[in-house]
This record gives C-alpha cells, sequence and structure tokens, in this order.
C-alpha cells in the first residue's frame, strides 16, 4: 500500500474536525506547498499548457494528483501533464473562475476546491508581514506564540534552502515600550528578502494568527544585533544546498513568478 503523502494527511484531520479552522488552513498551506501534477490535453508547448477542464453543475475544474502515479490511474492511459506546485497553480487559476478537483477517484484526499476557495488561497499566499522600521530598544526570549506557529515557521524555513544562513525568534521592546516578536534573517542577499518575509508570512496566516503578531528583519551575520538575537532568541537553520554540476532548462511552472500560461 502507498505511502499517505501530506496532502492524504492533512485532509483527513480536516475532514475529522470540520469545524476546526486551523485544520482546514493547514490542509490549503499543504496544497500550496506541493508539487502537483496537472492533466494537459497535449504536451506542453513552452510555457504554453492547455489543462483539461471538466464542467459539472458546481462549476469548472482542471484535475491534478499529488503523485504521478495517481494521475495515471485516473487517466487510465498515458496522458500529458505538468509538474508545478500548487502555489503557481493557484496564481495561474486566480479570477478565471475555475477551481480544481483534487486526487479524484484515487485517493481519500479527494476534494473540488471551488474557484473562490482558489481565489482565496491565492490572495492568501500573497500576504507577508512588514519589514520592522521600528527602533528596538531590547531583545527577550520569545514568548506567547502558539507552538503552532514555531512548527509553520520550521517548516516553511526548511524548505528555504540558501536563501538565508539562520533565522532569529525573538521577544522585542521598542523605544516606545510596545512588546513583540520578531524573526530576525541572518545573511539574506537582498534578492531572497521578499520571499523570506512572505514565507513568514504564509506561517502567520496558516497558523490563524495575526498578521500583526510578528516583525521581519533582516541583518548581517557579522552585524553587533545578530550576537543578541543569539543570545535569546530561537533559532532556525536554513539548509544550505550543494551548488549542481550544471543547471537544467527550467520546466513550466517552476518559476513563481512566471507561472504556465493557459490557452
Amino acid at each position: 500500500m502507498a505511502a499517505e503523502t501530506p496532502i492524504d494527511t492533512a485532509h483527513a484531520a480536516m475532514e475529522a474536525a470540520p469545524d476546526h479552522a486551523p485544520a482546514r488552513l493547514r490542509f490549503y498551506e499543504r496544497v500550496a506547498d506541493c508539487e502537483l501534477y496537472l492533466l494537459l490535453t497535449e504536451e506542453a508547448q513552452g510555457d504554453n499548457i492547455s489543462p483539461e477542464l471538466f464542467e459539472i453543475d458546481v462549476g469548472r475544474f482542471v484535475l491534478a494528483f499529488d503523485r504521478e502515479d495517481r494521475l495515471a490511474q485516473f487517466a487510465g492511459r498515458p496522458a500529458p501533464y505538468v509538474a508545478l506546485s500548487g502555489r503557481v497553480l493557484a496564481q495561474m487559476l486566480a479570477g478565471q473562475g475555475i477551481g480544481l478537483g483534487l486526487n479524484l477517484d484515487v485517493a481519500p484526499s479527494a476534494i473540488l476546491v471551488p474557484a473562490e476557495a482558489v481565489d482565496w488561497l491565492h490572495a492568501t499566499l500573497g500576504n507577508a508581514p512588514q519589514e520592522t522600521e521600528a527602533r528596538l530598544s531590547e531583545f527577550t526570549a520569545p514568548k506567547g506564540l502558539p507552538e503552532d506557529l514555531v512548527r509553520a515557521l520550521d517548516a516553511k524555513l526548511a524548505s528555504a534552502a540558501g536563501l538565508a544562513q539562520a533565522a532569529y525568534l525573538v521577544g522585542t521592546v521598542d523605544d516606545s515600550g510596545r512588546r513583540g516578536h520578531l524573526l530576525g534573517f541572518v545573511g539574506a542577499p537582498e534578492a531572497a528578502q521578499g520571499a523570506l518575509a512572505k514565507a513568514a508570512g504564509e506561517a502567520l496566516t496558516f497558523s490563524g494568527i495575526e498578521a500583526g503578531a510578528m516583525d521581519v528583519g533582516f541583518f548581517d551575520g557579522d552585524a553587533a544585533i545578530t550576537a543578541k538575537l543569539a543570545a535569546v532568541g530561537l533559532r532556525f537553520d536554513l539548509p544550505q544546498p550543494q551548488m549542481p554540476e550544471r543547471l537544467a532548462p527550467a520546466a513550466p511552472g517552476r518559476d513563481p513568478d512566471k507561472p504556465p500560461i493557459l490557452r
């Protein structure tokens, strides 16, 4: 029997507690983070793809699966597809009145995600905390944040390989005496800072926490403030990837800033 996928696990938790908002949020987070296999009418032509569209009484849907063998099982024949993340798929479908049929007929996580929910997911993935500009007078150990947020940050940052050296979650006190929290990234190049802020925002959102609960800052590894963060903060180590021997051409859907074009 094939192993349960992250989407299967999150879907089962959501079904077991239909009124539990955090379980629903975690399901949508898994959909966004996982690689999905989108059924096409024909092979992709560069960045142009032609998804199979199915229309039923509740709307129009594309079909995607979280494993290749599940797509093959559903199609019952060799079928063209493209692999892309759930977040790229949501970006591609947003505003078009098209929903997502996920793992239909082949898994316990089979679900129809209506167009309105796809639009919500795309909008939610765009949330990010503001980079802090306040003058901070004190750093403390983090207190009062839910354990769900710490787990979510750990999972998000584990997938942000090479974007920073590390991150520290600390409590803060600013010059006016206001207390808060800060996620401080160390050694993040400027080009990676937007993606890291977005990842932190997603961890907040999908933990059911208001965006204002945590600020984001970026610091040099040799800055004096970094030592203060390290002294009291909860450290997250980001994986440091090995450089590949050569770079392969990007497949459709791999770049979230250039989603495939429907045709």
